[in-house]
């Protein structure tokens, strides 16, 4: 199981390869509720995630008192013309209250106006419409809604395997800065966006706290302007162009650091001007 998840093993199974090794397989499985940020579609492609779990006291119902499962916003339904969703609902009621078999074969079947006939016949409004009472207040709605039974199908994509946070991790070894990916336990990137919306919002601190992930020190000769480095072993920094004992640390993203040093190995030599951070 990859970090982070877990689950109970369903089965396992051992089996030997054309090598004649043993190999064992196991299978696992997570016991979910749906929750807030989980996918659901129906048949007809009307895929979309939870968005509230109501109590059930809240929901409106119907003069029976028939609460619904789950509430389907019909903007969804012009613009995509997924007729087979509005078919599917009329039949579905109807097969559930006339306990019979109904055919949902595409351009065949049972035709929408044989539905509505046999709805009439079970008492109910032809268009598969109902009265519904506001489950908050306990008025009668103005407008009639369209209820039904329907398949539902959840989804793979559940809130549970995106969820991802991290404090300190693994850095990759070119840039330093952290790596990629959720299963790697990876860092969130903070791209060029993000960044204009905390510069927009003045948190300037947060700002500069979320882009040190690869903060590096180099040195600057004070002379010259190239870039040094640390001599650990002599305890010295000197200048290597001018030989000028006088260097200047100044912290940078290790990454601009990479670049000066990527530069230099295409022959191209960077020097940089040093001023007093404190005048303008």
């Amino acid at each position: 199981m990859r970090q982070g998840e877990r689950g109970t093993v369903d089965a396992v199974f051992i089996t030997v390869d054309q090598e004649g090794n043993k190999i064992a397989q196991v299978r696992t499985r997570d016991n979910r509720l749906p929750e807030i940020g989980d996918k659901f579609s129906t048949p007809h492609g009307q895929k979309g995630v939870v968005g509230l779990i109501a109590e059930p006291e809240d929901i409106p119902f119907t003069a029976r008192g028939v609460r619904p499962d789950l509430m389907f916003n019909p903007h969804g339904i012009p613009s995509r013309m997924t007729v087979g969703y509005l078919i599917e609902m009329l039949a579905g009621k109807t097969a559930a209250t006339s306990g019979k078999i109904i055919d949902g074969t595409a351009f065949s079947g049972q035709s929408v106006e044989e539905l509505e006939a046999q709805l009439k016949e079970l008492g109910f409004a032809f268009d598969g419409k109902e009265t519904m009472y506001n489950g908050i207040t306990g008025k009668k709605m103005e407008s009639k809604i369209y209820v039904g039974n329907m398949y539902y199908l959840k989804l793979k994509y559940m809130v549970k395997n995106k969820l991802q946070a991290r404090a300190s991790g693994k850095v990759a070894l070119l840039t330093r800065q952290p790596i990629e990916g959720r299963a790697r336990g990876g860092g969130l990137r903070l791209g060029e966006m993000e960044q204009q919306a905390l510069a927009g919002h003045g948190a300037s601190l947060l700002l500069k706290e979320r882009y040190d992930s690869d903060k590096t020190t180099i040195y600057i000769c004070k002379e010259c302007g190239h870039m040094t480095f640390e001599d650990t072993i002599r305890n010295k920094v000197a200048c290597e162009v001018c030989g000028n004992n006088d260097a200047e640390p100044i912290e940078v993203s290790y990454a601009f650091k990479l670049l000066v040093d990527e530069l230099l190995g295409l022959g191209v030599h960077t020097t940089f001007e040093l001023k007093n951070k404190y005048e303008q």
